[in-house]
């Protein structure tokens, strides 16, 4: 991308921003959650939208904060659907039918918080079919230096912020994972460095800013920035409060990870501490896929968690897909009465 075309592009993007800025009280304080102490670390689960709504899920959450297993939970408000999972008023999201009013994210977010949970906010961008097709792109990615999608998705996690919870946290900031690692990717980095720029601009001081990453983004070759997602740790970290890696063992290639869960967050941390001084609180695996032959899935999660205490994780949540944790209970437990 040539300069002219870059702040050409630049200038576009603010002045799209203008038309996508939900009506929003900037003065007003939102009390925090009890658990928003930053010197707490966060221990938490992902739900779905869905999921908040079922009390077959919620009773075990809620049972598992209130014997104080955990302390904060993730909830989709947008997701790898396209879908806005709340109330939005936002009309352009309206427009192309990408609100579902699913959830009163308003009021289950002061439930939550009125018990002493920790509230997150996950944000899928850039992976988003309603807009893509809205678009007419033939893929359900849109890329990052769309300024229309960035614009959405910052008015989105601006009234996201104006309805209490204590953390928005990105997921899918980058670009679709395929291509050659070359070295030819330089404008899709400064593309997702100036979106999260952009939202720490808008976001910061009313909620903590958060993002998932590519578990490799940590290793040291992600300083060459060949990598096609565009994801860069040192490019990424000035503009996050919270860094977390997804370091699901299942996803490595290396047998060797695959087969040692502990070895997995160890290393990648430590790697991710050696390049950077930021708040890594990882992702880990709450599902059973690829577990070693003889080992249970409580066992594959407690190593996980003792590799993430060991490297001073700020914390971690834990992925299931299906929002079932009683395994993960089960272990959180026995940590507990040691």
């Amino acid at each position: 991308m040539k300069r002219y075309q870059i702040v050409a592009a630049v200038v576009l993007f603010f002045a799209l921003a203008c038309l996508f800025l939900p009506a929003r009280d900037h003065g007003a304080q939102v009390s925090p959650s009890p658990a928003s102490d930053p010197g707490h670390p966060k221990i938490g689960v992902y739900l779905t939208s869905h999921a908040v709504r079922h009390p077959r899920i919620m009773e075990p959450v809620l049972d598992a904060f209130h014997s104080g297993l955990i302390n904060a939970v993730v909830i989709n408000t947008k997701n790898m659907h396209g879908e806005v999972t709340y109330q939005s008023s936002i009309e352009f999201a309206r427009r192309i039918g990408s609100v579902t009013d699913r959830l009163d994210l308003a009021q289950i977010v002061s439930d939550l918080q009125a018990q002493g949970l920790y509230v997150i906010a996950r944000q899928v961008l850039f992976f988003d079919p309603v807009f893509a097709a809205y678009r007419g792109y033939a893929e359900d990615w849109v890329p990052v230096h769309d300024k229309l999608a960035m614009s959405y998705n910052l008015a989105i996690a601006e009234e996201v912020a104006g309805l209490g919870v204590d953390e928005i946290q990105f997921d899918y900031v980058r670009y679709a994972d395929e291509g050659e690692y070359v070295a030819e990717y330089e404008t899709r980095y400064a593309m997702v460095e100036q979106f999260l720029a952009e939202a720490r601009r808008r976001l910061s001081g009313h909620v903590t800013i958060s993002a998932d990453l590519f578990g490799r983004v940590l290793w040291p070759w992600n300083l060459k920035r060949i990598d096609p997602i565009g994801q860069s740790l040192e490019g990424m970290s000035p503009h996050l409060d919270v860094i977390s890696p997804m370091l699901y063992p299942s996803h490595y290639s290396e047998q060797r990870y695959k087969d040692d869960p502990y070895l997995t967050i160890h290393d990648a941390l430590t790697a991710g501490n050696e390049r950077v001084d930021a708040s890594f609180r990882p992702y880990l695996q709450a599902f059973d896929r690829y577990i070693p032959s003889g080992m249970s899935l409580e066992t594959y999660i407690a190593e996980q968690i003792e590799a993430a205490d060991d490297c001073g994780a700020d914390g971690y949540l834990f992925w299931h897909p299906a929002c079932e944790y009683e395994p993960l209970y089960n272990v959180l437990r026995d940590t507990a009465s040691q």
